[in-house]
């Protein structure tokens, strides 16, 4: 019979690589995946003159089971929190989204006109072609980092 100290020292180490790999930004700093949730199309929208600024992304769940953000920082920005942007009878408003699920097998778009992220506090002016360094909480405890992409005003 094999030493299961070793199994289990191999079992760990490769446990703990998966982790590792799980929070860590893909190349490109385009997208980023855990066991569970897969986030890809990180960008910002450039705000001239302006410390406030709005990140969009894709969140994916190809599990079995939903997936809940339950928030997000960024290392640029003092204050970074998801939000919702509604139009009720010709006005649009904009109000804080608590959480934000991903049923299994879906998809959910944070894109302008929508769900979105605010970042306040900006800790310096951004360009487009910048990389704005964003941490996403999800209810299990863990995180995913994502680098998005800093576009002009008028990108879509």
């Amino acid at each position: 019979m094999k030493n299961p100290f070793a199994l289990l020292s191999a079992w760990m180490l490769t446990f703990a690589a998966c982790c590792a790999f799980a929070q860590t930004p893909a190349p490109g700093g385009r997208s980023a995946s855990s066991a569970e949730l897969i986030v890809t199309d990180a960008w910002v929208r450039v705000t001239p003159g302006s410390d406030v600024a709005a990140a969009y992304l894709t969140l994916r769940n190809p599990g079995r089971k939903p997936v809940t953000v339950t928030g997000v920082e960024s290392s640029a920005a003092s204050m970074a929190m998801i939000h919702e942007t509604t139009v009720k009878s010709g006005m649009s408003r904009m109000r804080p989204h608590e959480e934000v699920v991903v049923e299994a097998g879906q998809t959910v778009k944070l894109q302008p006109d929508g769900l979105h992220i605010m970042l306040h506090g900006l800790s310096k002016p951004l360009s487009p072609g910048d990389s704005v360094p964003l941490l996403i909480r999800l209810k299990d405890g863990s995180s995913l980092r994502v680098s998005a992409r800093v576009r002009p005003l008028n990108a879509q």
